[in-house]
């Protein structure tokens, strides 16, 4: 695995100015007619955390995450960021307040380049008027500078020069992740949600994956929230760990505490099985 790289940062700077993340999740339920996604789970994810929520296939990972990023509305609970309920907040509304997100399935724009992709990302924090981007004022000019800056920065982060300008369509399916958590990137998070960012990976792209996270949160402070089956990569990276099963949460804690809980053994491998 490559080492983390030692260089000045743009968006580093940027996000030591406010980077808290105190996510908290009370009561939460989520149903769907006479089945239930989310049954009454509390969470708290706190500033700095990488926090990585587990569970077996229909466990309810990703509709807690649809929960928190604003695709369902939960029947019963609050979820707040920073203090603020964003319970009942639209997924535009969300970005704007610092969640950022990549998806289970790749949701990019497969025609696009990979710089416009990303480019995309960056329309929340575009702040002139439609008529001084027609005239493109010097503001204007500044602005997309900047706007620029921070795009090739995380081009260069992410290792991905050599694609900037390719169309998304013609990539490799790991190299779309890449693409993709670079768009979420761009929108410059507090916290960011993972689902699944190393499904159909083969192992030297998780291993870049797994280097590009702990950098993000170990150097960068960026406070995150992973869902993955992949169980080698979550023991060894998650500071703390949830397991989900049928949308109730059964434990919480350290990859040692999970690794030896009854109810987590019992629900991926049976009365039998040794995690």
């Amino acid at each position: 695995m490559k080492a983390f790289r030692s260089r000045p940062s743009i968006m580093i700077s940027r996000r030591e100015e406010n980077k808290k993340a105190e996510l908290e999740i009370k009561s939460l339920r989520l149903t769907f007619g006479g089945v239930t996604a989310v049954k009454d789970v509390d969470l708290n994810v706190h500033t700095g955390e990488l926090m990585a929520i587990i569970g077996p296939n229909g466990a309810g990972k990703t509709s807690l995450l649809n929960c928190i990023t604003g695709f369902y509305r939960p029947q019963k609970g609050r979820i707040t960021f920073n203090g603020t309920d964003i319970t009942d907040l639209h997924t535009h509304q969300l970005v704007d307040v610092g969640i950022g997100r990549t998806f289970q399935n790749i949701e990019l724009f497969p025609g696009m380049t990979v710089l416009a992709n990303m480019t995309l990302a960056r329309h929340i924090h575009c702040h002139y008027s439609f008529i001084h981007s027609c005239l493109f004022s010097p503001s204007v000019k500044k602005e997309e500078i900047r706007h620029r800056q921070i795009l090739e920065e995380i081009i260069d982060f992410l290792e991905m020069q050599s694609i900037r300008k390719k169309t998304v369509g013609s990539l490799p399916y790991g190299m779309m992740k890449r693409v993709e958590l670079g768009r979420a990137l761009a929108l410059e998070p507090k916290l960011l949600i993972l689902d699944e960012p190393f499904a159909g990976m083969n192992l030297e792209e998780k291993e870049d994956m797994v280097r590009f996270l702990l950098e993000l949160n170990q150097r960068w402070g960026l406070t995150m929230i992973l869902v993955e089956h992949d169980m080698s990569i979550v023991m060894n990276i998650s500071k703390r760990i949830m397991v989900l099963n049928f949308g109730e949460k059964i434990g919480e804690g350290t990859a040692e505490e999970i690794s030896g809980h009854p109810e987590v053994i019992r629900a991926y491998l049976g009365d039998s099985g040794i995690l």
